[in-house]
């Protein structure tokens, strides 16, 4: 594919984007119906759509309006490029620029506009952010860095760039976690690597990472909230005894390959079986949240999010911490998380519980700024006041 097929091609895809569909099921549908498009051609198309979505409000002000054809004219001029090199016509390029799209539209620079963010939650944003509330805007506007973990149960973090760099996956270390690499070239070579393939590697944010090594000693754990199971994984390959959970256990589906692949254990536990498993050492509460500090990864989400579902949001949190107190040892530790980066799901939700609970004190915060290192995240530790 041409440049210009390839701009082409992000239009169809962010205007199907436009009219509801998914972005991942959007472009899943293109790859389908576009065999002539080679693994270079697919991953530009989706860039394209991606840098479109992460600077929706930007280059909306740029391209002069909300179609995918406006859409892709500003982002080329964001980029620094002349759209009309692109805008040509010929072959499978989009038609030639009018008049009217060649003059570019003036900047105003408004906040959201320059954060790419929606209005509603920049007092939200700064409040939580203060100083550092342009700078993490920014960074979500940006592509997110590819960063691994380590299994330290069958190697080291050397051994594993020793493998990946003869696999052309270049990594270097990633200063969050002692398990983290970040990877530098290649990364679409990961799937299908011997590395990755045999456990050796499992590709997880490293802050996400670093959450797990800032963990009190414990040795029966269960993640209350799995999902996928990375931090369930994480956990187990430290050597500890983990049990697994969510209150959708398809979520897990994939955990028991997963585990199998990383020669760690990790005991899947439902609602009705939890009970008789009470009490944990330490149970892990990564809730649900609005995925702020990630929205670099699922930029669509920034745009889906509004008030009342943030509301929504930090009551389920609340609940699953009354929830998951009850699993805890009555010396053991409740262990908050999420990937936000807002107050309002953050400290806010751990002072809360405090109130509602005051024979429970929090003696570790720490927030993960979103970077190129890691995305933004935030954990609390919870234990009960002793005598």
């Amino acid at each position: 594919m041409t440049p210009g097929a390839r701009v082409a091609a992000a239009i169809e895809i962010l205007d199907v984007i436009g009219a509801g569909t998914p972005a991942e099921q959007a472009l899943t549908r293109w790859a389908r119906a576009s065999r002539y498009a080679g693994s270079k051609d697919r991953a530009a198309v989706r860039d394209h759509v991606f840098d479109v979505l992460r600077n929706r409000r930007s280059v909306a002000v740029l391209g002069g309006g909300t179609d995918g054809r406006a859409l892709m004219i500003g982002l080329l001029r964001q980029q620094g490029e002349d759209p009309a090199l692109f805008f040509t016509g010929e072959g499978h390029a989009p038609a030639a620029m009018s008049e009217e799209e060649r003059r570019s539209p003036d900047f105003s620079g408004e906040t959201g506009e320059r954060w790419n963010l929606p209005d509603w939650i920049l007092a939200e944003f700064q409040r939580s952010l203060g100083s550092e509330a342009e700078a993490t805007a920014l960074a979500l506007a940006q592509r997110a860095p590819v960063s691994l973990r380590v299994n330290l149960a069958k190697t080291t973090r050397l051994g594993a760039m020793s493998a990946l760099q003869a696999e052309g996956v270049e990594t270097e270390i990633n200063p969050l976690a002692e398990t983290a690499l970040s990877v530098t070239l290649g990364a679409r070579r990961l799937r299908n690597s011997p590395v990755y393939l045999e456990g050796l590697v499992e590709l997880q944010d490293a802050a996400s990472q670093a959450i797990i090594a800032d963990l009190p000693a414990a040795e029966r754990c269960l993640d209350f909230c799995a999902g996928g199971g990375g931090k369930a994984l994480a956990m187990a390959a430290q050597g500890r005894d983990v049990s697994a959970h969510d209150i959708d256990p398809g979520r897990m589906r994939d955990l028991p390959a997963r585990a199998l692949r990383a020669g760690t254990p990790v005991a899947q536990v439902t609602r009705e079986t939890l009970g008789a498993l009470d009490p944990f050492d330490l149970v892990l509460c990564d809730a649900p949240c609005s995925g702020s500090g990630s929205w670099r990864r699922a930029p669509h989400a920034k745009w889906a999010l509004y008030p009342e579902r943030l509301d929504e949001l930090t009551q389920i949190q609340d609940n699953i911490l009354d929830d998951a107190v009850q699993s805890v040892h009555p010396n053991g530790w409740l262990i908050y998380a999420t990937c936000s980066v807002l107050r309002v799901e953050n400290e806010d939700r751990v002072a809360t519980f405090v109130e509602r609970n005051p024979d429970w004190h929090c003696t570790f915060e720490r927030r993960f700024s979103v970077s190129d290192t890691g995305d933004g995240f935030f954990s609390a530790h919870l234990t009960r006041v002793k005598d």
